[in-house]
């Protein structure tokens, strides 16, 4: 069993697949070396498993490595130019890549021509890498730490720091640094922070900024943290709806880290619209949020969901009277159910902590109660009943059923017999 040296000092066995060692040591036996990069070298000094393998490959030819992973498993060459090679085996698949390096020489974060070279040295190769926490690698199969860039002192002082002037070829990276912050609980080197100042992210394309909202937003971390990387780096130029809570981006942190922590059972889709809803709770105009989302994704539920949740959260009076029976289900109506209105409203720091928990308690308990948190209520009078009785679908079969469905969440029917008998005596039968 192999174990690595963590941050705090404590001996680490990391998940790592008995096949990958065996195929490190015939790479080895073969003149070449292979290193295990990237993440899951940065969360093994964290002492976090990963099972994202990433192995590049040294002093080894690509004619070489392939024939000698195909003892292993189906193997793919996934891009020549790229040379990165799939190995797919029962129950695993690694990528194997070879030393590189980038040119930047068309527009986007794609808009680069890669040249491998497996005489590159390891430091050579790590240069293109973005975050020094990012261009760690560990050689295996005895897992020795190389580091040439100081990602381990980054690690222990929570500092994220670009690598190199390269940095500023993928835009990506800017808001790669946002996320990483959040997720690792990092703050922003000066000199990266100022870098990602001169840099544009208009040349990404909506789908990948929308990812890496959500990985700040969604993966366990400290979404305050990426704030404030947010705001160092003068994102705002970019996402100006992004508005101080009640004057204060501290307070918007805060939001988001309740967040964070209340919804981190939720569906991922709920998750989002509630992050979403928490990162816009400093603005108040409508045109704003719907700018800011149809920048980002073309959910329909997020673009539909996020703006009530915002709409009806900023009007929640915790500390005021509490909602009687007939608002509980319209405001159920409304949302489609109350859990994610509740999970936000606690989660508000703009309410007194007592007043929200408590608040919460009692709505999500009398909801129970009525039936309408987990989902809106339906009406007890249906089209179908309505045809039972010799009505056409038309002006008088809608307005009966929106009729009796008022009369309903006021409480005064109070099952499907009683709105049916209504019906008949409203119809005169």
């Amino acid at each position: 069993m192999v174990t690595v040296r963590t941050l705090s000092g404590d001996e680490f066995s990391p998940d790592l697949p008995g096949r990958l060692l065996k195929i490190a040591g015939d790479i080895r036996a073969a003149g070449g070396r292979a290193f295990l990069v990237g993440g899951w070298v940065r969360d093994a000094m964290l002492g976090k498993s990963c099972r994202d393998y990433d192995i590049e490959v040294y002093d080894m030819a690509q004619d070489a490595l392939v024939p000698l992973l195909s003892k292993y498993g189906r193997t793919n060459l996934v891009g020549k130019a790229f040379g990165v090679i799939h190995l797919a085996m029962k129950g695993l698949s690694l990528d194997f890549s070879f030393p590189r390096t980038e040119n930047k020489v068309g527009y986007g974060h794609r808009g680069f021509v890669v040249h491998t070279d497996e005489k590159l040295s390891f430091k050579e190769a790590a240069l293109r890498r973005d975050f020094t926490i990012n261009a760690m690698g560990m050689e295996l199969p005895e897992l020795t730490l190389c580091d040439p860039y100081g990602g381990v002192d980054d690690l222990k002082a929570h500092r994220l720091k670009h690598v190199s002037e390269a940095f500023a070829e993928d835009s990506l990276r800017i808001l790669r640094g946002v996320q990483f912050a959040s997720r690792f609980e990092l703050t922003l080197a000066p000199e990266t922070a100022e870098l990602c100042k001169s840099l544009s992210l208009e040349d990404l394309s909506k789908e990948r900024i929308y990812e890496e909202f959500k990985k700040w937003l969604l993966k366990p971390g400290k979404p305050s943290l990426g704030l404030r990387a947010f705001l160092e780096m003068d994102l705002l130029r970019f996402f100006p709806e992004v508005k101080p809570l009640d004057g204060s981006y501290e307070k918007l942190g805060e939001f988001l880290d309740n967040m964070s922590r209340n919804a981190v059972a939720e569906p991922e889709e709920s998750r989002m619209a509630m992050a979403f809803a928490s990162l816009l709770s400093g603005n108040s105009c409508a045109e704003d949020w719907e700018k800011f989302l149809t920048g980002m994704t073309n959910e329909v539920k997020l673009l539909r969901n996020v703006p009530k949740l915002l709409r009806y959260s900023s009007t929640a009076s915790p500390e005021g009277a509490f909602l009687d029976d007939s608002e509980i289900r319209r405001l159920s109506v409304a949302l489609e159910g109350l859990r994610e209105y509740c999970i936000l409203v606690a989660s508000n720091p703009m309410f007194g902590e007592r007043a929200r928990t408590a608040f919460v308690e009692r709505l999500k308990a009398r909801a129970l109660e009525l039936g309408v948190f987990e989902n809106a209520p339906e009406p007890y009078l249906t089209g179908r009943y309505l045809m039972s009785l010799g009505l056409k679908p038309g002006k008088q079969f809608g307005d009966l059923i929106r009729e009796s469905f008022e009369l309903q969440l006021d409480g005064k029917l109070q099952d499907a017999e009683q709105a049916e008998a209504w019906a008949k005596a409203k119809l005169g039968l």
